[in-house]
């Protein structure tokens, strides 16, 4: 019989919990935005989070993930135990049990939404809503190629919902909404590059993406649009932010150059660098930015 200790090995392994990094990042920039706010309104004594406030950020993000990512695992069970590239994941291989894995679901929801009512109500009444399109991206390439940008939605509303959990409202300015539109397209733009590696399995299954709808050429065209439409929102984003100075700015240029990189990794004769890509550069590109808004917010 398996136990609770291997199927939550196996649950963690499948969820990569290491890419928390890709969101995390940004909803700290988006919280660094929000003090900065509070700052200029007069409701905050201090331009960054709290050790508490810090605390129960990241502890939501990385639950609302964790809970995202299981019930991707687990409604693609059986699409990932046919394709190659995702067999040996451990539920689909059958070496953990999906019961556990809906147990972990429930759990990080729940913790989720209870660390979101430390902030304030606002924020645990959004968290649910939050929760559901993180969940509803895993269904959309069963039905529309534009999934890949469902995904950037879900990491996208990240700044936004940090924004609420430190103001309790919405932000009535531009820049929090640059900021996600930005990470909408660098996220829609490096997953339509990672799904090339699924081009001729998805048009098989008869799943939804663009490379199976346009074909490679195309597709690695869109991922570059993508990604030209982050570089402008992420331009916008720095000017029209009070408080940004060199240090955001030579964070920004070299996360350009890094997109800018990723697409000469990947062409359409050599798809074997997607996962160089996706994996390495992706996942400090968010981490340049963060490290940029502290040194012109915080030192």
């Amino acid at each position: 019989m398996r136990s609770f200790a291997a199927d939550l090995r196996g649950f963690l392994t499948d969820i990569r919990l290491e890419h928390s990094l890709f969101a995390l990042p940004f909803a700290l920039i988006g919280a660094l935005l929000a003090c900065q706010a509070g700052l200029y309104a007069g409701t905050r004594l201090l331009p960054y989070p709290s050790r508490h406030e810090l605390l129960y950020l990241v502890v939501a993000m990385v639950a609302a993930r964790s809970a995202a990512m299981g019930f991707n695992r687990v409604v693609d069970r059986h699409i990932d135990a046919r394709n190659p590239r995702t067999a040996g994941r451990s539920l689909a291989a059958g070496r953990a049990r999906v019961v556990t894995y809906w147990v972990l679901i429930a759990g990080g929801s729940a913790l989720t939404w209870l660390v979101a009512g430390r902030f304030n109500a606002l924020a645990q009444r959004c968290a649910p809503f939050a929760l559901g399109v993180l969940f509803f991206y895993s269904l959309t390439k069963r039905f529309t190629a534009l999934c890949h940008f469902f995904l950037g939605l879900a990491l996208a509303i990240s700044p936004l919902a940090a924004w609420v959990a430190l103001c309790g409202k919405l932000p009535a300015a531009w820049p929090p909404y640059l900021l996600s539109a930005a990470v909408l397209l660098w996220v829609a733009g490096f997953d339509v590059l990672y799904a090339t590696l699924d081009l001729e399995f998805d048009r098989r299954e008869r799943l939804h993406s663009i490379p199976a709808a346009l074909g490679l050429h195309r597709a690695l065209w869109a991922a570059r649009l993508c990604h030209l439409g982050t570089a402008l929102c992420l331009l916008a984003f720095y000017a029209a932010t009070s408080g940004l100075g060199v240090g955001f700015g030579l964070a920004t240029l070299l996360s350009l150059g890094l997109l800018a990189y990723q697409h000469l990794l990947v062409r359409a004769d050599d798809l074997g660098r997607v996962n160089a890509a996706f994996f390495t550069v992706n996942a400090v590109l968010g981490l340049i930015l963060l490290v940029g808004a502290v040194l012109d917010w915080v030192l």
